[in-house]
């Protein structure tokens, strides 16, 4: 009965995962794209989709590189840029926590923006669940995801490589930043942040390595943490 009941989460996490692939497909192909234009080869690009698996600190650190940025400073920027993965793995672990140490370590690996979504949401709707099915039904999220990424990295990188310069590909990255961020700016906060990063970026373009971004983004997160407290302690007053 468990073994049926995990078969049907892994499906059902499976179904729930499939939307995303709307958005890991051209992301895929944008970054593999972007990765041959800046002078990684196929083998490069396909080993830090594969070891990585994060789109945003990816592009973030191909960024830096072709401003010739010292290392360092292209590990500690996708790292800040990653800094949500330890918020999503603070709520993952509430019910996953319980898990052998080789399930974890999946799930960390396969831990993105899209299987976590639909699992976080998955859970919050079925907290019975067992640790058998909620885990499941991360696999199948994570199925219905991970082999794009990988699979289309590959093909945006070789046709990348076969694309002459003026048709090069930049314009279409901020585009579809645009698209994963203003679908998620419904909230005060939100908006806060936004339009506070948006500001700091502009004024800090002057700071060197693009590390103006990582400036900008730390102070939109501080302003949206103050903006959702001073609503918090408002709606306790009243």
């Amino acid at each position: 009965m468990v073994a049926q009941t995990s078969r049907q989460q892994f499906w059902r996490g499976a179904i729930n995962g499939a939307p995303f692939i709307l958005v890991v497909i051209p992301f895929a192909m944008l970054f593999g794209a972007g990765a041959s234009e800046t002078g990684l080869n196929v083998a490069e690009a396909m080993a830090m989709s594969v070891l990585v698996v994060a789109g945003a600190a990816q592009f973030t650190a191909l960024a830096l590189m072709e401003e010739h940025a010292p290392t360092i400073v292209v590990i500690v920027t996708a790292l800040v840029v990653n800094l949500r993965m330890a918020l999503y793995s603070a709520s993952m672990s509430q019910h996953l926590g319980n898990a052998k140490l080789w399930q974890r370590a999946l799930v960390a690996y396969l831990l993105v923006d899209q299987t976590y979504a639909a699992s976080a949401l998955h859970y919050d709707r079925e907290p019975r669940a067992t640790l058998a099915e909620k885990l499941a039904f991360f696999a199948g999220a994570a199925v219905a995801v991970a082999p794009w990424w990988y699979l289309f990295t590959y093909i945006g990188a070789v046709a990348g490589a076969a694309l002459p310069p003026e048709y090069a590909l930049d314009f279409a990255l901020p585009i579809c930043f645009i698209g994963l961020v203003a679908p998620a700016l419904r909230s005060l906060p939100h908006l806060a942040a936004a339009m506070v990063s948006v500001a700091a970026a502009l004024m800090l373009t002057w700071v060197p390595y693009s590390l103006g971004l990582v400036m900008a983004a730390l102070l939109a997160m501080m302003t949206g943490a103050l903006v959702e407290v001073s609503l918090e302690r408002r709606r306790v007053r009243s």
